[in-house]
């Protein structure tokens, strides 16, 4: 049986653009793409900090280092320029690959710079 995980995440990224007439996807500088392990074309899920949209797409590549989150086609309807959001995307696992599955936690500031990388996350405590 086939397990959905968390593979990768980019936290806290910040809306650069939001292109209504633009092919339907995520442009995300290409950097951050292949830091998460991420791959154009590949589907997410984006949630939005700000406003609480939950809604899928797929990853277009942005140029290498500009820091571009742009939101295009019907996504731009669902985010405004300066909100922060999460891409995330999942991947389907065995009870083997989980035994050393770690997900890709790419955690940004306020302008799409690397804040730090782990592949773990706190317990939450009361």
């Amino acid at each position: 049986m086939l397990s959905n995980f968390l593979k990768a995440k980019l936290h806290m990224a910040k809306v650069t653009q939001a292109e209504l007439w633009y092919d339907g996807s995520c442009a995300i500088d290409a950097d951050l793409v292949a830091l998460a392990g991420m791959r154009e074309f590949e589907q997410i899920d984006i949630y939005n900090v700000n406003n609480g949209e939950r809604f899928h797409t797929y990853i277009i590549l942005a140029e290498p280092g500009s820091g571009t989150i742009s939101m295009n086609g019907a996504a731009a309807r669902k985010v405004s320029v300066g909100d922060r959001v999460i891409i995330a995307t999942y991947g389907h696992f065995n009870e083997a690959e989980l035994l050393n599955h770690k997900p890709k936690l790419v955690y940004l500031d306020e302008n799409n710079k690397v804040e730090r990388t782990t592949n773990t996350i706190p317990m939450q405590v009361a």
